[in-house]
C-alpha cells in the first residue's frame, strides 16, 4: 500500500513538473520578439491598396484600386485597407498611422534593422493622406469604397467590381472627429520623418495644421454627415471632441507652437480632459491623449499638464490587480478583456499605453500614483509583457494570435485576399458570388497573411479558428499598429 501511495505521489510530480515545463517553455527571448516585431511590420504590406512597390515581399499581392478616385476627378490611390475587406476607411487608417509613428517615436532606437520598413508602412498611408487632405480646398476625403456593396461580394482585392465611391467631409459636412485625427496622423509621422526627410516632415506638419484648422473651425461629427457609409462599421461613438485635443496635443508636440498650447489649455475641460475613461481605440483617444500630455509634466514639470498625469494614473490603475482602483477584467488565462469582437485591438492599444507610460515614468524616477499605494514603471512593465507573451502564445490554448508566428496559428483568417487564391496561382478572374466558396471552405487560407493579428479569444480564453467567426478570425491594422511599437521595446531587453 505504501508503495502504491509513493507510485502515486511520484505520478503525481512528475505530472507537476511536465505541466510547469510546458508552461515555462513559452519564455520567449529577445530574438522572439525581434522575429515577431519584422512580422508585425510584413503585416501592412498585405493590406497595401495600389502600385505594389518592386521591393514588395508578400508577393501573393498584386495592385488593386488603381483607378481610386478617378470618376471624382481625384488621385486616390494608396492606402490601406482596413482589415479582411476592400474598403478604405479614414478613421481606422488615419488612427493606424499615428499608432505606427508613436510606436517609432517612442521605441524606434530598439527596431534596430526594421526601423526602415517601419517608416515604409508610416510612409504608404501618409502618402496616401496627404492626397485626401489637399486635393480639394475645405475638403478631405475620407473613405473609399462602398462597405454595404463590398461586404456583399468575397473577392480579392485585385479583382474588386464593387462601387468605389469616394466619401468626403466638408464645410457643410463636418467630420471633425475624422479630420482631427487625419491631422494627429501626419503631426505625429512628421516627428518620424523630422531627421531622414526634413521636407517631407515639413509638409506632413503643415498639412497637419491646416487639416486641424479645418477640423476645429466646422465641427461636427463625420457619422452624422456621412451616416450609413461609416456606420456601423466605424461609427465615432464618442463624438469629436477626443480627436480635436488629441491633434491639438500632437500638433503641439511636433510643432513646439505655442499657440497648441494655448488651445490645450482652453480647451481641454471642454474636450474629456476631465473624464476617466478607460478605452483607447480607433474611436476613442482619451486615454492616450492623457498619456501624450502627462510627458509635458513628467518631463519638463509643466503644471498646465499635472492634471493629466493625475488622470493618466488613474487610467494605469485600473489596470493593474491589487490596487485600490482596479476595475479591468482579465480572462482565467490573463488576457486583458474589453469586448467580443475584435478585443485584441484593446489589448494592443492598452499594452502601448502601458509601456509608453513606464517610459515617460521612468525618466526621473515617477510612479503611478494608486489611492493609498504607488505603481512602478516596472510593474507597468510586467503587466504589458503578459499581454504580449500571451499574444505570442503563452495561452491556455497555446495558440500565437500573431500568423505566421510560433508553430501554431490560425490558418482560417477572416480576410479576402490571404483565404481566395493569389492572383498569381489563379490568373482568371474570381467573381463576387464565386469567392464565397473560399469564405466557406474548411481549408486553410492559400496565402499566409504574415504578421496579422486577428480578434483573438473570448472571455474564456477560447478561440474558433472559423473564418465566418469574423469577431476572432479577422485582422485589422489598429491591432497590429500598437503592437509594432510594444514588440520593440522587448526586442531590445535581455
Amino acid at each position: 500500500m505504501a508503495n502504491a501511495t509513493t507510485f502515486s505521489l511520484m505520478l503525481q510530480f512528475f505530472f507537476v513538473t511536465f505541466c510547469c515545463l510546458s508552461y515555462f517553455s513559452f519564455a520567449f527571448t529577445s530574438q522572439d520578439y525581434a522575429n515577431a516585431l519584422e512580422k508585425s511590420i510584413l503585416f501592412f504590406e498585405g493590406q497595401r491598396s495600389g502600385k505594389l512597390p518592386s521591393n514588395q515581399r508578400l508577393t501573393w499581392r498584386g495592385d488593386s484600386g488603381l483607378s481610386d478616385g478617378s470618376t471624382y476627378h481625384v488621385n486616390l490611390v494608396g492606402g490601406y485597407y482596413d482589415a479582411g475587406d476592400n474598403v478604405k476607411f479614414g478613421l481606422p487608417m488615419a488612427f493606424t498611422t499615428t499608432l505606427l509613428a508613436w510606436s517609432v517615436i517612442e521605441f524606434g532606437s530598439s527596431m534596430q534593422n526594421q526601423i526602415e520598413n517601419a517608416k515604409a508602412a508610416i510612409r504608404w498611408s501618409t502618402d496616401y493622406l496627404l492626397k485626401a487632405a489637399t486635393a480639394t480646398p475645405d475638403t478631405l476625403y475620407v473613405q473609399v469604397g462602398d462597405p454595404n456593396m463590398d461586404h456583399r461580394c468575397w473577392e480579392r482585392p485585385e479583382d474588386m467590381d464593387t462601387p468605389r465611391n469616394v466619401y468626403k467631409v466638408t464645410i457643410q459636412n463636418p467630420g471633425s472627429d475624422v479630420a482631427a485625427e487625419t491631422a494627429a496622423a501626419l503631426a505625429a509621422a512628421s516627428i518620424v520623418f523630422k531627421e531622414s526627410d526634413p521636407s517631407y516632415s515639413t509638409k506632413l506638419l503643415h498639412t497637419a495644421m491646416k487639416v486641424f484648422d479645418f477640423a476645429d473651425r466646422y465641427r461636427g461629427s463625420y457619422s452624422n454627415s456621412l451616416n450609413s457609409v461609416v456606420c456601423p462599421f466605424y461609427c465615432s461613438y464618442s463624438g469629436y471632441q477626443d480627436e480635436l485635443l488629441w491633434g491639438a496635443s500632437w500638433i503641439h508636440r511636433a510643432s513646439q507652437n505655442g499657440s497648441y498650447l494655448t488651445y490645450i489649455q482652453s480647451n481641454g475641460h471642454t474636450m474629456g480632459s476631465d473624464d476617466d475613461d478607460y478605452s483607447f481605440s480607433w474611436d476613442d483617444k482619451r486615454p492616450g491623449t492623457k498619456i501624450l500630455l502627462s510627458k509635458e509634466f513628467l518631463e519638463k514639470t509643466t503644471e498646465e499638464f499635472q492634471l493629466y498625469k493625475s488622470h493618466s494614473d488613474n487610467y494605469i490603475c485600473s489596470l493593474i490587480p491589487g490596487t485600490s482602483s482596479f476595475q479591468a477584467q482579465y480572462t482565467p488565462g490573463g488576457l486583458f478583456y474589453k469586448a467580443s469582437e475584435s478585443n485584441l485591438q484593446y489589448v494592443t492599444s492598452t499594452t502601448f499605453l502601458l509601456l509608453t507610460y513606464a517610459k515617460y515614468l521612468g525618466s526621473n524616477g515617477g510612479v503611478a500614483r494608486c489611492g493609498g499605494s504607488t505603481v512602478t514603471a516596472e510593474s507597468l512593465i510586467a503587466q504589458a509583457k503578459k499581454q504580449v507573451d500571451y499574444i505570442l502564445g503563452d495561452n491556455p490554448a497555446r495558440m500565437s494570435y500573431m500568423v505566421g508566428f510560433g508553430n501554431r496559428y490560425p490558418q482560417h483568417v477572416h480576410h479576402r485576399g490571404s483565404s481566395v487564391p493569389s492572383i498569381h496561382a489563379h490568373p482568371n478572374r474570381i467573381s463576387c458570388n464565386d469567392g464565397f466558396q473560399f469564405l466557406y471552405s474548411s481549408s486553410p487560407n492559400p496565402n499566409v497573411l504574415v504578421g496579422a493579428i486577428i480578434g483573438g479569444p473570448d472571455n474564456r480564453d477560447n478561440f474558433a479558428d472559423d473564418r465566418n467567426n469574423y469577431q476572432q478570425s479577422e485582422p485589422a491594422t489598429y491591432i497590429n499598429a500598437p503592437f509594432v511599437g510594444a514588440l520593440a521595446f522587448f526586442s531590445a531587453k535581455n
